[in-house]
């Protein structure tokens, strides 16, 4: 069987990596292979990854879809280009010389930078401890989450990673990066890029100029000389030199978010997705404008959708706990064997009987940015039940995404009136249907879950194929489209708002540990 032209994405998450092969230019899956990834958790709040497994799941997934292909009749050879899309702000230093790792990847979720970023915080002029204060060049405020917290721990704290960084003798990269340098070759010529949207990511790319800017690095105290060069979202970065796809030329690579930005097609300013993974992460389409957001959302580059085509930015609210207060629900509590589980649990109950959880298992991101805050559940009482708990905790996640649509509509003025979504965690209707039921507004799910790995792969196609429209509507569309409309009035709603604000202030500054001794409560 001819499946004609094939574009293979590579999309390597938190939690699994996987490689889907997709007829080029529709969202169409011919097939795909997806491993779990292991993390490993040295201390509370920290956590790892070994970036030789990363790679070797990843090198493992192209062979076993492949394999697949061929089974259905197809063959590598229908693979014109391959497309990557990535964890975000997950970092890894190695060796130039050798391309092994001086330390295993710290992964975006790690929260050990926080002494870090009190040590940083100390030396902004007139000791304003200003989180903010680097956000007019780089669009982030100062926070565990970004790689140039997790490069200044490194280098701190690994004797390796210092040495080297001394010697000029190390390449660092987020997960995109090293994926590049290994596929193209590793030590044997492989290249060291990245592209915009990862760069965004950092807090050492200047937002307006597109290049790693001197005034950023010195307050990290990092050298230039160890950082990839910076391209565009959709271009050609060189040759696959490993395995089954070897020759195939890798020609996109965006930040996982940013993929789900282009996979849901909203390409144009104004329009928004929210993506439901192991966290939540909503993208509203700013255009080619810059916007400082004043309320605790994140300015970063949307797309780069070719090195002459116009830089599209975007305003992001970051959620660090989505499906991961599943996880935690299954693996900590026990309340349940199987995700699968979930709907049906929540669904047994009619509300959440009051009970109000905060998954601040490491802080909270946007729009509140406190790294002390810490995880509750507000509301027990005797009649609650494991079902409650469940209930609270698919609203907890919709709260979140109310948060910062409220920070977006401060910061733009103007409210939306739609949410499309994707992600896991979305095939779950009754999720769905709480999401529209506290925000107010339509929830409207995408075609495919899975619009990361097809966004990578509709900007590689672009590459190879000119005259490809990525605006235009995808021929052979699968799937149709859900829309989940508000079945409770604003009063109710807003009172529930009222509730979850509540239960978040008693979060706030919980974890003292890395509060200053003149500031703890004196008992």
């Amino acid at each position: 069987m001819s499946f004609g032209k094939l574009v293979g994405s590579i999309d390597e998450g938190t939690t699994s990596a996987r490689f889907m092969i997709f007829r080029a230019g529709t969202n169409n899956v011919v097939c795909y292979h997806q491993i779990p990834v292991p993390s490993i958790y040295p201390q509370e709040g920290w956590v790892e990854q070994d970036p030789m497994v990363v790679y070797d799941l990843v090198i493992e997934c192209i062979e076993e879809a492949v394999k697949k292909l061929e089974k259905l009749g197809g063959s590598a050879k229908d693979i014109i280009a391959i497309g990557i899309t990535n964890q975000r702000e997950s970092t890894i230093i190695w060796d130039r010389a050798t391309g092994k790792p001086l330390h295993n990847a710290i992964i975006w979720l790690d929260n050990r930078t926080s002494s870090t970023v009190d040590e940083l915080v100390e030396t902004i002029p007139n000791k304003s401890r200003n989180i903010n204060y680097l956000k007019p060049l780089c669009g982030l405020p100062i926070s565990p989450y970004f790689s140039a917290l997790k490069m200044r721990w490194m280098k701190d704290h690994v004797g390796d990673v210092q040495r080297a960084m001394e010697a000029n003798t190390c390449q660092v990269g987020t997960i995109d990066t090293w994926l590049i340098y290994k596929l193209t070759g590793g030590p044997d010529g492989g290249v060291h890029y990245t592209d915009v949207t990862n760069a965004s990511r950092t807090m050492l790319m200047n937002i307006e100029t597109l290049r790693w800017d001197p005034h950023l690095l010195r307050f990290f105290g990092l050298p230039a000389a160890m950082l990839p060069q910076i391209r565009s979202s959709a271009e050609r970065y060189g040759d696959v030199t490993v395995g089954v796809l070897k020759g195939v030329p890798i020609t996109s690579c965006l930040g996982d978010q940013q993929a789900a930005l282009v996979g849901q097609q909203c390409l144009s300013h104004g329009l928004a997705k929210s993506t439901y993974g192991t966290g939540c992460f909503l993208l509203y389409n700013t255009g080619t404008s810059i916007v400082q957001s004043k309320h605790g959302l994140l300015t970063t580059v949307g797309y780069q959708l070719g090195p002459r085509a116009p830089i599209t930015y975007a305003l992001e609210g970051s959620v660090a706990i989505a499906g991961a207060a599943i996880n935690w629900m299954k693996n900590n509590l026990e309340l349940f064997d199987s995700v699968n589980q979930v709907e049906e649990m929540a669904g047994k109950v009619d509300s959440s009987l009051d009970v109000y959880f905060v998954p601040a298992f490491s802080g909270l991101y946007a729009p509140y940015w406190n790294q002390e805050a810490r995880g509750a559940i507000c509301g027990l009482s005797e009649e609650t039940t494991s079902e409650h708990i469940v209930r609270a905790t698919l609203e907890a996640i919709c709260f979140q995404v109310r948060d910062i649509l409220e920070s977006m509509r401060k910061d733009c003025g103007i409210p939306m009136s739609k949410l499309m979504v994707d992600g896991g965690m979305t095939a779950n209707n009754l999720f769905l249907q709480i999401q529209a039921d506290l925000v107010g507004i339509n929830v409207i799910r995408a075609k495919m879950q899975e619009t990361t790995a097809l966004g990578a792969a509709l900007a590689a196609y672009m590459v190879v194929e000119p005259s490809f429209d990525i605006t235009a509507p995808l021929v052979g569309s699968s799937g149709e489209l859900s829309i989940f409309k508000p079945a409770i009035g604003n009063y109710e709603r807003n009172m529930r708002y009222k509730k979850w604000k509540m239960a978040v202030e008693r979060c706030m500054n919980w974890d003292t540990s890395s509060l200053t001794e003149t500031s703890k409560l004196d008992f």
